[in-house]
């Protein structure tokens, strides 16, 4: 009997998804047990992102992504980023050692998020946008899950870093156990996939513009989970509860608003939803510093309508590049667009976590061009309903 197709992908992009913030689910106990600060955090966090970097980069210009089924891809990846998670736990006593782990982490969820958006494509491409809505739903949960497994797990920061690994084995299995869609097989007379071959991808007017939205997308997306801590710790919301508990609050209602995207954009298209989610964070962006001071109820509030629009049109710029690709190259196109997008991602992080202590709620003004300029590279895209 075959396993329930999209909920397994989604799921497994949940589990596998935990080991992408894991240390920053522990960050509050890692500065206290190494005596370090939350630039070092946010160099935890770039050695994840430039890991991912790396390894999408080479799955996309070798064409790896697209030579060998992305199922088994996902599960032996899945099972590499457990292991060197686990190590980290156990394993890590400083800095040095820490960001090599975090860094093959990263690596190893290259074979995670672009092969799990290729396999939804893969089964249900008439559902590309509402699945991949519910699969970066689930990452967003992933995302917000090892401040959760804080929550629960009290002080013990190991039992959090083991857990997320144990979940992406999880996460493995389910996919081995799925396998590929029929779908995206190469046409006949298809070009044979050569080094590099995934660049022509940009020619394609579609996919340029839904890529580079998504790149102002993605200035802001994973700074401000990565100073959602931070924020919350200074200001009046820290009388609320836990640190972790808000965080994981804060960003896993972002699964609500991808959830939501993803329903709308059947009706819509993809471009209108991921313009309404750009502008609406990027309004977050622009307002905070005006509220920060707020009451607790109120900036709570904020918040979460910041959380629930920033990561709700990332599904959709997948949904559009995977639709103006050739079939033959969805797996290395999408995971070019990652590569590019988070290393953008770690410029944002790296000066956001550099200047917060001293710009306080004045940094959200530092994420605020991404959602301008991602907003203006999807025009054409609005002015053409065809292209959504």
């Amino acid at each position: 009997m075959r396993l329930p197709v999209v909920p397994t992908i989604v799921f497994a992009q949940l589990f596998g998804g935990s080991l992408w913030f894991s240390a920053n689910g522990v960050g509050d106990a890692l500065m206290r047990v190494w005596g370090i600060g939350p630039a070092q955090i946010g160099l935890l966090t770039n050695a994840v992102q430039l890991g991912f970097i790396v390894g999408t980069l080479g799955f996309a210009l070798s064409g790896l992504a697209d030579r060998y089924p992305a199922s088994r891809i996902f599960a032996v990846c899945a099972v590499l980023g457990a292991l060197a998670n686990a190590a980290f736990a156990l394993l890590a006593g400083g800095m040095t050692s820490a960001l090599v782990l975090r860094f093959a982490v990263g690596v190893c969820l290259a074979g995670v998020y672009p092969l799990g958006m290729k396999l939804v494509v893969s089964w249900v491409p008439e559902r590309a946008g509402h699945a991949l809505a519910l699969l970066v739903g689930m990452l967003t949960l992933g995302t917000a899950l090892p401040h959760g497994l804080k929550l629960a797990g009290g002080a013990a920061w190991q039992a959090v870093l083991l857990g997320a690994s144990a979940l992406a084995v999880i996460a493995a299995v389910m996919i081995f156990l799925l396998g590929d869609g029929p779908h995206l097989r190469r046409r006949d007379g298809a070009p044979t996939l050569r080094m590099g071959a995934v660049l022509a991808a940009f020619r394609i007017p579609v996919f340029r513009s839904s890529a580079f939205g998504y790149f102002g997308h993605m200035w802001e997306l994973y700074a401000m989970w990565t100073l959602v801590p931070l924020l919350v710790a200074s200001s009046s919301l820290a009388t609320l509860g836990s640190v972790s508990g808000l965080s994981f609050v804060i960003i896993g209602v972002g699964a609500l608003g991808c959830f939501a995207g993803g329903l709308i954009s059947r009706r819509t298209g993809s471009a209108p939803v991921a313009a309404v989610a750009l502008a609406t964070s990027g309004v977050c962006c622009a307002l905070f510093p005006l509220v920060a001071d707020a009451s607790a109820g109120w900036l709570m509030a904020f918040f979460v309508l910041w959380g629930l629009s920033v990561p709700a049109d990332s599904p959709q710029f997948s949904a559009m590049s995977a639709r103006a690709c050739p079939p033959e190259i969805v797996g290395s196109a999408l995971a070019l667009q990652n590569a590019i997008g988070f290393a953008i991602t770690i410029v944002s992080i790296s000066w956001g976590t550099a200047v917060v202590a001293e710009w306080g709620a004045k940094v959200s003004w530092l994420l605020l061009p991404g959602p301008v300029l991602g907003v203006i590279a999807l025009l054409p895209l609005l002015r053409n309903p065809s292209a959504r």
